[in-house]
This record gives C-alpha cells, sequence and structure tokens, in this order.
C-alpha cells in the first residue's frame, strides 16, 4: 500500500527570501515509487480561479526547499503557475534513512513523484505541467524529461550533469581511466570504515574560512551557501555536506544519456561567466544533435552572470524571470 510517512515540517516562515503577498504558502507532501515521503512547499495565486498550469522545482543538489528552490516557485506562483518546491530524498525535510544520500536513480524519481502529486491535484489541469530544476538538478530535470512524457516543459538553470562531475571532474579535469579509479578506490575504503563505525562520514560542504588561494568557484559558492545571502541550517551545502559515499553511483551511471530524445519543450539557462557553463553547451548540443525535437528547445546565456547569479538573482537580477513565465505560457 503506498501510504505517506508522518513527517515533522516548520511551519514558521524560515526561507532565504521574503514572503510574497501574492501567492499562498501551504505545505505539502507526496510520496515516491520507493516509498519515500518527499516535503514540499506549495504556492498559489492569490485569488486564483480553475484549473491552472503548474511546476514542480527543486535544486541545487545539496540545497534545501527554502533556498533557491522556493524563490523560483514562489515568483513562478506570483506570475499565475501553482508551483511547489521541494526536498529530494534523504535531504531536508523529506523521508529517506540513512540521510544525505543521492542517487540517480531515486533523484529522477523524486521529479516525476512531484508530478504525480500536481497531476492528481483538484486546482492543476494535469495536461499542463512542467519542470524547473537548478544546478546539480538541472541535470535531473532533463532526464526526468527524457523519461516521463506528462512533462510538457522544463527549464535547466545554471546547470550540473552529476554523473559528468563525478565521472570526470570539474572542467573534465580528471577524466582518465586512473583517475576514476583512485576515486573509486577510496570510497570504497571508506565504504568499510563506515561499516566499521556504524555510521556515515561527511564530505563537508563549502568550505570555510575560504583559503587565500581558493578558486573563483568556491568563492562564488561560498558567497551563497556560507552567509545570510542564502546559509539555511538544513542545507547540505551551508553545513557538513554529502555522506562521503553519497554520490558513488553517478560516477557509471550517465543521467543525460537520451536527451536528444526529448520531445517536450526545453530550455536550457547559464551565466556568460559562470566555472558550470560548459555543461549546458555541452547539454544543448547533445539535446538539438541530429534531433527530430530541436525546434523546440533553447540555450539562454545570461550575460556577466556567474553561477550563483541564477541562485537568487545576485546583484544582478540575473535570473530572466520574464523570460521564464513566457516560456512556460508558450508550451503549458
Amino acid at each position: 500500500m503506498m501510504k505517506t510517512a508522518d513527517l515533522v515540517l516548520t511551519q514558521e516562515w524560515d526561507k532565504t527570501f521574503p514572503k510574497s503577498d501574492r501567492a499562498d504558502h501551504s505545505k505539502v507532501t507526496f510520496i515516491n515509487r520507493y516509498g519515500i515521503t518527499l516535503a514540499a512547499d506549495m504556492y498559489v495565486p492569490k485569488n486564483a480561479n480553475g484549473k491552472l498550469p503548474a511546476i514542480a522545482v527543486s535544486g541545487p543538489f545539496g540545497a534545501v526547499k527554502e533556498q533557491c528552490s522556493g524563490l523560483y516557485a514562489q515568483t513562478m506562483a506570483e506570475r499565475g503557475f501553482l508551483t511547489i518546491a521541494f526536498d529530494p530524498s534523504f535531504t531536508g525535510e523529506s523521508g529517506g534513512q540513512p540521510r544525505y544520500m543521492a542517487s540517480p536513480d531515486i533523484n529522477t524519481e523524486d521529479f516525476m513523484a512531484a508530478v504525480d502529486f500536481l497531476s492528481l491535484h483538484d486546482k492543476v489541469d494535469p495536461d499542463r505541467i512542467g519542470i524547473i530544476g537548478i544546478c546539480g538538478w538541472g541535470g535531473m530535470a532533463i532526464n526526468t524529461a527524457a523519461l516521463d512524457t506528462r512533462i510538457k516543459a522544463t527549464v535547466a538553470s545554471t546547470m550540473y550533469d552529476m554523473s559528468r562531475v563525478n565521472a570526470k571532474g570539474y572542467f573534465d579535469s580528471e577524466d582518465s581511466e586512473e583517475a576514476r579509479y583512485r576515486l573509486k578506490a577510496a570510497i570504497n575504503a571508506q565504504r568499510l570504515e563506515d561499516c566499521k563505525n556504524g555510521s556515515y562520514k561527511r564530505a563537508g560542504g563549502v568550505i570555510d574560512p575560504l583559503p587565500d588561494d581558493a578558486p573563483f568557484f568556491v568563492k562564488d559558492y561560498h558567497d551563497y551557501y556560507k552567509t545570510d545571502r542564502g546559509y539555511h541550517p538544513r542545507s547540505l551545502n551551508s553545513n557538513d555536506g554529502w555522506n562521503i559515499v553519497g554520490c558513488q553511483s553517478f560516477i557509471n551511471q550517465p543521467i543525460l544519456q537520451y536527451a536528444n530524445e526529448i520531445r517536450s519543450a526545453v530550455l536550457l539557462i547559464h551565466g556568460e561567466k559562470a566555472h558550470s557553463c560548459y555543461f549546458s553547451r555541452d547539454a544543448y548540443e547533445n539535446m538539438t544533435k541530429d534531433s527530430k525535437y530541436a525546434d523546440n528547445k533553447e540555450l539562454l546565456i545570461i550575460p556577466d552572470a556567474v553561477h550563483t547569479d541564477l541562485y537568487d538573482g545576485g546583484e544582478k537580477n540575473a535570473i530572466p524571470f520574464d523570460k521564464l513565465e513566457a516560456f512556460f505560457r508558450e508550451y503549458l
């Protein structure tokens, strides 16, 4: 029997962004096909009537719904969409044991379960459902769009391909059999240590304090996750990070294998100066190359924006919400 677990959900407003007076907010839960109960914030446009187009939002990888995904969800609700921002399995207020694990399969399923929930909601038009994935969840969103034919439109914002970065390192700098072998050997050794200790060692979140020689993208993450701008006590990236063994399965399970078979609309958005921009450029090329469904695919590069500018807008108001609204209105 499919039954949701009882989760303890925070009722006070504890987001990293102000509460809107143009959208109603409530807590909801739903279940995925592995029996894990997921927690979400639902945002409904004030005075909405009839069946609404709906959007499920998640990300970044290691963040919680009180951070970027909630901002995206609330803003899109202000623009007429019923939205949910959810915590993935094993993180935030969602269920799943052990904590702080990630899975390309289960995390794709989390998005599909969100579509289940929205499809059956009495205020939602089930034929007008889209998804937004941010950072690592941008890759998950594309993977979900390749699998779930109910999704009519997908946005991947400041996207990371988590399988690629785990298998090849940043900028593909560790893309060799030897480098992958060393990585796998270290993780497997940690598995035994965890078994001996009866607990999982955490990898550590964003480094703090910053060393003087930290690369720019590390400083970029620190500026968001470790400051008042984006810190949240339930965010993995703001605190002790994933379990060291938590992302092991990403190494040999590429998630974007069938992206060029996606028939529904996809919009990739990335900052011009983001260290991660190559993920979206390559994903778009793969998605459209020799594809019969390229006409509704788009890559939008935001001038001068860095990776975290698309988390909360940064100081540039970099998130192109007008474009997101136009995209979803066209395809939902």
